[in-house]
């Protein structure tokens, strides 16, 4: 058994780490109610540009944006919203596990992909499993910057544009509630005119000046709607899951430092009983 001196200084250790801890949770607390906030004032310009987007696909016009088009799928493109930062429970790995089946099913029927990363986690998992990453962005901070995201993303709208690549996805995590975040795998192109956000019906509209200037700015900002609502929601998520992991921690501190309490004091309690006998043992020699 371990000396006093030496569980006493665990009990320390493991004290400077639940006050460690505790911090990070009420950091991860402040920044979820600020993260979720943004979360929740993205959704509904994304809402209504995705139902836009969805009924422009279903239109009679004539002009076909390539965004519309759909094709045979020899090459696909894939982006992995993920966290910079660790220690926010299962939350990265989750995601990440949907995205490496999704590559190994496509790689199953001879699918070529393509990764663009949004986040220093997903872009690290992915350098380790050799994927073909063409664009990344690390580093957002917790506010995201629209303007940060455009530049890794327009590489996949390129590739798409060009024929380089025949569909595109979007994986993430997608917030539930405080105690729930749940990864997401959608996608963005071609765009189908069967999504749940197209109402039934037909659909056709008069286009002011022209459609091909319409439909150009209304896609371009439908990708951009989308992508930012996924950073937004990630780090909604990101937040979330890193105060309960940091809770759980400072409760597992607690209960560590309680078990090592009671055997410092079984271990001081020996060591008085072992003095005691000596002395007795003395006395009754003399």
């Amino acid at each position: 058994m371990a000396g006093g001196k030496e569980i006493r200084t665990k009990i320390k250790s493991v004290q400077n780490t639940q006050k460690i801890t505790s911090a990070m949770e009420m950091v991860a607390a402040s920044k979820m109610r600020k993260a979720q906030d943004r979360m929740r004032a993205a959704r509904p310009f994304g809402e209504k540009v995705r139902r836009i987007a969805a009924h422009l696909s279903k239109a009679s016009s004539e002009y076909r944006h390539p965004f519309l088009q759909s094709r045979p799928i020899k090459r696909s493109g894939l982006i992995i919203v993920t966290s910079d930062k660790g220690l926010c429970g299962g939350l990265n790995t989750n995601v990440l596990r949907m995205a490496l089946n999704r590559l190994k099913e496509w790689s199953s029927n001879h699918i070529e992909a393509d990764v663009t990363t949004l986040g220093g986690k997903g872009f690290s998992f992915m350098h380790r499993m050799h994927a073909n990453i063409v664009s990344e962005v690390s580093q957002l901070g917790d506010t995201p910057h629209l303007e940060a995201l455009i530049g890794p993303v327009k590489v996949m709208l390129d590739s798409y544009r060009e024929g380089r690549i025949d569909s595109l996805w979007l994986t993430y995590n997608r917030f539930v509630n405080t105690m729930k975040q749940e990864p997401v795998i959608e996608q963005i192109l071609p765009l189908s005119g069967n999504a749940s956000d197209a109402q039934p019906g037909q659909w056709d509209y008069i286009y002011e000046p022209d459609a091909k200037v319409i439909i150009d700015h209304v896609l371009s900002r439908y990708i951009e709607a989308l992508i930012y609502q996924a950073v937004s929601e990630n780090m909604a998520s990101e937040q979330s899951s890193r105060m309960v992991a940091m809770k759980s921690a400072s409760e597992n501190a607690g209960n560590v430092i309680q078990e090592l309490q009671l055997i410092y004091n079984k271990t001081r309690q020996a060591a008085i009983t072992k003095e005691l006998s000596e002395i007795v043992a003395g006395a009754a020699a003399v």
